[in-house]
């Protein structure tokens, strides 16, 4: 195989895992909602109030937040100060898309991955729950959620990069690919 082909097949692989993690996770999405409006419901209709139901809330929204980075990263949805970027021709543009990823996106998600290992491990050891009575018991499984969304993100900037190689030496880059967004 084709050292290009391999590197697309790999982009678009890696991209298939973003995908699919980012349409799973916006599922919780609906859950937060449906929760909400429980919360509101049982706190306002009957007078009943759940810490445990508040903090799902805040463990799902988290999720949503950390998880979903890599989704947002494919899709080109973080926030971006593109003035001069936009005008670029494509091939400008992978530089600073090759540049980004390996210069800025990876080691940011490696000192995210490495400092929050002893964090989530101290968790794990503790079993730690929440610190209300009537808490959730799983922190230490939504403290998880950071080295995970670190190696996600690390995988999606592998994809962006490889996408970009694949532009800078001319190949071709696969209709399942977005374009660079125009503003």
């Amino acid at each position: 195989m084709k050292p290009l082909a391999l590197l697309e097949r790999l982009a678009r692989t890696l991209n298939s895992l973003s995908e699919w993690t980012g349409r799973v996770i916006a599922w919780l999405t609906l859950c937060m909602v449906l929760i909400t409006f429980g919360i509101v419901v049982l706190r306002y209709g009957f007078g009943i109030g759940s810490i445990a139901a508040q903090e799902s809330v805040t463990f799902l929204h988290a999720l949503v937040f950390l998880l979903g980075a890599a989704y947002t990263l494919k899709h080109d949805g973080h926030v971006r100060v593109d003035i001069f970027y936009r005008d670029y021709s494509p091939r400008r543009q992978a530089s600073i898309d090759l540049f980004g990823a390996l210069f800025l996106l990876t080691p940011v998600c490696v000192f995210i991955l490495l400092s929050s290992l002893d964090y989530v491990s101290a968790a794990w050891e503790l079993r730690e729950g929440s610190r209300e009575t009537a808490g959730l018991p799983g922190v230490y499984l939504l403290k998880t959620a950071i080295p995970v969304m670190a190696v996600l993100m690390l995988l999606q900037g592998l994809a962006q990069a490889a996408r970009a190689v694949l532009i800078l030496a001319g190949g071709t880059v696969s209709a399942e690919e977005p374009a660079p967004r125009e503003l």
